[in-house]
């Protein structure tokens, strides 16, 4: 029912709230390395709101009509901010999306297609052609999503990061108005 979804760029009073909740969702995904395992990634998730210093990345909230935080993702309209912890990308005409994170209370919503698309039109109207993520197969609703909506493995995006297998996807995209 994605009628009850508002979806627009958090404030920045709730930037601590989305990096719990990106806390809370990574960390009880099964076999995904714990805060102790990778300290500085659950910092990071802590301190989301810093990747909103550079104005071209925004993060993306997902709300219900009693303004509950059901969810929220990273987007990036420059590939040279993306900073996933694998290689760098310097890709023209391209936006990307992380660390998309949905309530579980809310999950069967809707609400992580609609924080993926509200992306894809940011990126459209960024004029961009591509759109790029990373998954893993821990995130095994994510990854059935994305592929649904038209996403690509993208083989050349993979890499590993303190054991975890990291796989690229990318979406051609394309102003059909």
């Amino acid at each position: 029912m994605t009628s009850e979804i508002t979806i627009r760029e958090a404030l920045k009073s709730e930037h601590l709230a989305v990096g719990q909740l990106m806390i809370e969702v990574y960390s009880q995904l099964e076999s995904f390395p714990s805060k102790k395992e990778m300290p500085e990634y659950y910092d990071m998730l802590s301190k989301v709101g810093t990747l909103t210093e550079n104005e071209r990345s925004k993060i993306v909230v997902a709300l219900s009509s009693a303004g509950e935080l059901w969810g929220a993702v990273v987007y990036f309209s420059n590939m040279q901010d993306y900073s996933s912890g694998g290689p760098d990308f310097d890709i023209a005409n391209a936006s990307g999306i992380r660390l998309l994170a949905v309530d579980p209370t809310s999950r069967g919503m809707g609400v992580g297609k609609s924080l993926t698309n509200a992306c894809i039109k940011l990126a459209l109207d960024n004029k961009h052609k591509q759109i790029f993520l990373h998954s893993t197969k821990l995130m095994k609703v994510a990854w059935a999503m994305y592929e649904k909506m038209g996403f690509e493995r993208s083989t050349d995006l993979d890499f590993n990061l303190h054991g975890l297998s990291i796989y690229g996807f990318r979406l051609a995209i394309e102003d059909n108005a």
